[in-house]
C-alpha cells in the first residue's frame, strides 16, 4: 500500500558574518584553518552581505548558498545535497526568518517536483509531490497543528483529479478510500488496525455512495468473513465465512 510519499527534511546552516569584517566585494574564508578556502562572503557597495557560499564537503566546489534580503534577514538557501554540482533544493524564509517553504528536484532532472509549505510559526502544514514528473502535483499531504500527518490525497492515474484519500491518526494510516469509476467519489474503503494492517474492506458496487459488500480480515491478512447487501437496503443479507 503506497503510504507516505513525501519526506520533509529541513537542511542547512545559517552563519552571518559574526566577527568577520564585512567589506564590499568577496571575502574568502578558511573556516576550519586547513589552508583551504571553504566560504565566500559577497557584500554590496554598502558593505552589506548579500550572499554566502559554502564548500561543506571541502572538495573545492560550492554546495550551499545563502541569500540575504538584509544583513539579518535570510531570504533563501540553495543546496547541492549530493555534491554533484547541481543545486536541487531551495529553502525559502519569511521576513521573521522562519522557514516558509521548501522546493526540491528529487530526481535531478532540472524540474522541481517536491514542495513543502510551512505556517508563519515555521510548522509544516502541507506537502506536494509530482511523482511522475509531468509538472503537475499528484500527491498532497496535510498536517495538523502538531505537525503530524493528518490526510493524503492522490491523483493515481494523473488525470488531474483526486481518486484516493488516506486518513491518518498520530502519523499512522487508519483508512484509505478509492474512486475506481472516475466520478470523484469514493466507492472502496480500506480500514487498517493499529499496526496499519488491513482489517476491513468495503465496496460500493452500484455506486450509490453506500457500501454493499464487506470483507473482514484476520491479523495475518486472510479473509474470515464476507457480507453482501444484494437489495442495497444498507443491511447485509448474505454472510459467508470461508
Amino acid at each position: 500500500m503506497n503510504k507516505r510519499s513525501l519526506g520533509i527534511f529541513v537542511l542547512g546552516m545559517w552563519f552571518l558574518t559574526g566577527g568577520l569584517p564585512v567589506l564590499a566585494g568577496v571575502t574568502e574564508v578558511d573556516s576550519n584553518f586547513d589552508g583551504q578556502i571553504d566560504q565566500w562572503h559577497h557584500a554590496d557597495a554598502d558593505d552589506r552581505v548579500e550572499k554566502v557560499e559554502y564548500d561543506l564537503n571541502l572538495d573545492g566546489k560550492v554546495d550551499q548558498i545563502q541569500f540575504f534580503s538584509s544583513p539579518k534577514n535570510l531570504e533563501r538557501i540553495e543546496f547541492d545535497t549530493d555534491y554533484d554540482g547541481t543545486f536541487e533544493q531551495i529553502q525559502f524564509y519569511s521576513e521573521n526568518n522562519k522557514i516558509d517553504r521548501i522546493e526540491k528536484d528529487s530526481n535531478n532532472d532540472g524540474k522541481i517536483n517536491w514542495k513543502a509549505f510551512f505556517s508563519p510559526a515555521g510548522k509544516l502544514m502541507r506537502g506536494e509531490l509530482d511523482d511522475n514528473h509531468d509538472g503537475k502535483t499528484d500527491v498532497w499531504e496535510f498536517y495538523d497543528d502538531r505537525g503530524k500527518l493528518e490526510k493524503m490525497e492522490h491523483d493515481t492515474n494523473h488525470d488531474g483529479t483526486v481518486d484516493r484519500w488516506d486518513r491518518f491518526v498520530d502519523d499512522k494510516m487508519v483508512e484509505a478510500a478509492f474512486d475506481t469509476n472516475g466520478d470523484r467519489k469514493p466507492d472502496q474503503w480500506q480500514h487498517l488496525n493499529a499496526s496499519e494492517k488491513l482489517e476491513r474492506a468495503e465496496y460500493d458496487t452500484n455506486y450509490d455512495a453506500r457500501a454493499d459488500l464487506w470483507e473482514v480480515f484476520d491479523p495475518a491478512g486472510k479473509i474470515i468473513r464476507v457480507e453482501k447487501d444484494r437489495n442495497f437496503d444498507g443491511e447485509p443479507d448474505i454472510i459467508h465465512k470461508p
